[in-house]
């Protein structure tokens, strides 16, 4: 095998490329990971989920938002909060965070290539510079991009995709955003901005927000971020974006209302970067936003060519995605037979963050599944008390008869930590006696769990 050629080509370092690549590294096979230098780690690390994590974070400690309840409304560590100090944690993380990936993928052996791929045929990729690499098999990660409107005139600064937050020369932070899209990323970034004290718009085309969150997980964030005089208009489709001689920026809606802010993020949905990879000259297909087709085991239409991560769509989690790559490499490798867990948890880091695993009682009251609830509002937990979050909540969601825990729905701090407890207990058939039965830690925000067990017994004994 000369050194062009290999057993496994991935296109793309982020979350499935990265895991996908060193599943086959230890399994003795000979893998090259094909991206640029400055975007290892992928658009997870560089754009995505870890700078917007980090910036919430920054946020919620600038603000002093957690304490605000103790110290009253006028506490903040900091009497202005500049966009130089939110990015600041921003770019030390990603830093450390890029030479982990970057260390990780070359003490397994694995050959970084600096560039972006193409297909030549169904096993060549050409770099940008001219290199070709073979691949045995090939793992396409290419990851997702903002989609983009023809109809918004976009420029970075005034009017925006999520990769352009903290880019530019914007110094302040504008005091108001029209965010265009309630999905995970427009909520994600209304919440931080409102959280800033920014009065944010969100314009949403459909009546409701992710569909798939349980309505009353729903209910309390938006109540939440309404007392932070967020405004929420749906069913409303925009028409049209302009900037205005004042500098404002304006929104046309088809409704025939006006909205007006010092800046607009444009939200609406991803695009595969699998339109970039001259997947034509193969014969795979893609959808109308470049998603690729695969089968339960993560292949294309080209069997040796498997596609992770998001540019295959739903859920394009980080957490999915690093899965997605250990399992195709495993399958293309003839490794341990392994299938996807059949629940997997979902984490929405609004403030407050949300979480949940399982369905929903929208979901199974439409399959006719009975079921009970338990719940415990954070005002019952002390160590949500001490934090300074009582806005918070547990929900669980089980058999009355079987007592066995069918879903976990959570809103407040440490929602998407604690909802790996709900996580296990599913996974492995439990019921709510686990958690009456079992000691938890005193205070901790698991502790949560028995409450709200303790409160399904309630109901259950009130119905018998």
């Amino acid at each position: 095998m000369d050194e062009t050629t290999f057993d496994l080509a991935v296109i793309g370092s982020g979350p499935a490329g990265q895991k996908g690549a060193i599943a086959a590294a230890k399994m003795g096979k000979r893998v090259a990971v094909i991206d640029k230098n400055d975007m290892i780690g992928g658009v997870c690390l560089h754009a995505g989920t870890i700078p917007s994590k980090t910036l919430r974070l920054a946020v919620l400690y600038l603000t002093g938002f957690q304490q605000k309840s103790f110290y009253g409304q006028a506490y903040a560590p900091m009497s202005h909060v500049t966009v130089d100090d939110l990015m600041f944690r921003v770019r030390t993380v990603i830093e450390r965070e890029h030479a982990q990936v970057t260390d990780q993928l070359q003490r397994n052996g694995v050959t970084l290539v600096n560039g972006w791929a193409r297909f030549v045929d169904a096993h060549t990729l050409q770099t940008d510079d001219g290199l070709q690499i073979r691949g045995e098999h090939i793992l396409i990660a290419c990851g997702t991009r903002s989609a983009r409107s023809p109809e918004i005139p976009y420029d970075g600064y005034r009017i925006m995709l999520a990769e352009d937050l903290g880019r530019g020369d914007r110094k302040e932070i504008p005091r108001s955003m029209i965010v265009v899209g309630a999905g995970v990323i427009g909520l994600e970034y209304a919440s931080m901005l409102s959280a800033l004290g920014v009065r944010v718009t969100i314009i949403e085309r459909r009546p409701t927000m992710l569909d798939f969150v349980d309505r009353e997980i729903i209910e309390a964030l938006s109540y939440h971020m309404r007392r932070r005089d967020a405004i929420f208009r749906l069913g409303e489709t925009v028409t049209g974006v302009s900037v205005q001689e004042n500098g404002l920026v304006r929104a046309d809606l088809e409704s025939g209302k006006r909205v007006t802010g010092d800046a607009l993020l444009y939200t609406v949905g991803r695009q595969s970067n699998a339109d970039q990879l001259a997947i034509e000259n193969i014969g795979i297909e893609t959808d109308a936003r470049g998603r690729i087709a695969v089968n339960e085991n993560f292949q294309t239409a080209q069997p040796h060519i498997y596609a992770v991560g998001d540019c295959i769509g739903f859920p394009a989690l980080a957490s999915t995605s690093m899965e997605q790559g250990r399992l195709a490499s495993t399958h293309m490798f003839d490794g341990p037979a392994l299938r996807p867990a059949p629940f997997f948890p979902y984490g929405i880091y609004t403030i407050p963050e949300i979480s949940m695993v399982g369905r929903t009682e929208q979901a199974l009251t439409a399959e006719r599944v009975p079921y009970e609830v338990g719940k415990a509002h954070y005002e019952d937990v002390s160590k949500a008390q001490m934090v300074g979050d009582r806005a918070g909540m547990l929900k669980l969601i089980f058999d009355p008869d079987s007592l066995k825990l069918l879903s976990v729905h959570a809103v407040g701090e440490e929602a998407t930590e604690i909802i790996h407890i709900g996580h296990a207990v599913i996974a492995l058939g439990g019921t709510i006696e686990y958690f009456r039965d079992n000691v938890f830690n005193y205070p901790t925000f698991a502790e949560a769990y028995k409450v709200a067990a303790y409160d399904g017994f309630n109901k259950i004994a009130e119905m018998r």
